[in-house]
């Protein structure tokens, strides 16, 4: 039973070399194949970044300032490759306002009309690289917290992203080598 699975392992091994010495072959001869892999890898990352979306959300509950938006990924410039994570800050998005709604009383006609205080706002408010945190402590989990009031409570750890990001870029690899591999044949169809 072992011999076949490492017969296996070794073809698709071959496979990989193969495609490789193949992809550098067109890296070397043509310019623009770097750029159209780099745009392969986006629209695989897209799927990753999608499913990871899911994921954080079917973790929360209630996600009003939309946390589970803080999913990024990043093609890399200097190499073919890139990464999907709850880390990276940059591009994270606009501040987003979050106003909780407000409840009336039967036979109240509006309620209070005074301006809300910039203090206020910035409070109820995400900056875009802030959003990610909720995603960490969820997954990182917190300790107990305690003041001289009594027990704040803490996060339990779920570590949801790692065991779960893995899967997606292995379901994500191998659908990169399927469109790397027509890639590969039409530009040697065209020469």
């Amino acid at each position: 039973m072992n011999s076949g699975v490492n017969i296996s392992k070794a073809l698709y091994f071959e496979g990989v070399v193969e495609q490789r010495k193949a992809l550098e072959h067109l890296l070397m001869t043509d310019p623009e194949i770097e750029k159209k892999v780099q745009k392969i890898i986006g629209e695989v990352l897209k799927v990753v970044r999608h499913n990871m979306t899911q994921a954080a959300r079917a973790e929360m509950k209630e996600d009003p300032r939309y946390a589970a938006r803080s999913v990024r990924t990043m093609v890399y410039r200097q190499i073919l490759g890139g990464n999907v994570n709850i880390l990276r800050k940059k591009r994270a998005g606009q501040i987003g306002s979050y106003e909780k709604p407000r409840k009336l009383q039967p036979g109240q006609r509006g309620g209070n009309r005074i301006e809300r205080s910039e203090r206020s706002k910035m409070l109820d408010s995400y900056m875009g690289s802030d959003r990610g945190f909720v995603l960490r402590f969820l997954n990182a989990g917190t300790t107990a917290r305690r003041s001289r009031n009594g027990n704040r409570g803490s996060i339990d750890s779920r570590q949801w992203f790692g065991p779960r990001s893995q899967a997606a870029m292995e379901q994500a690899s191998a659908t990169l080598a399927q469109y790397i591999d027509q890639l590969i044949q039409q530009e040697f169809n065209a020469q």
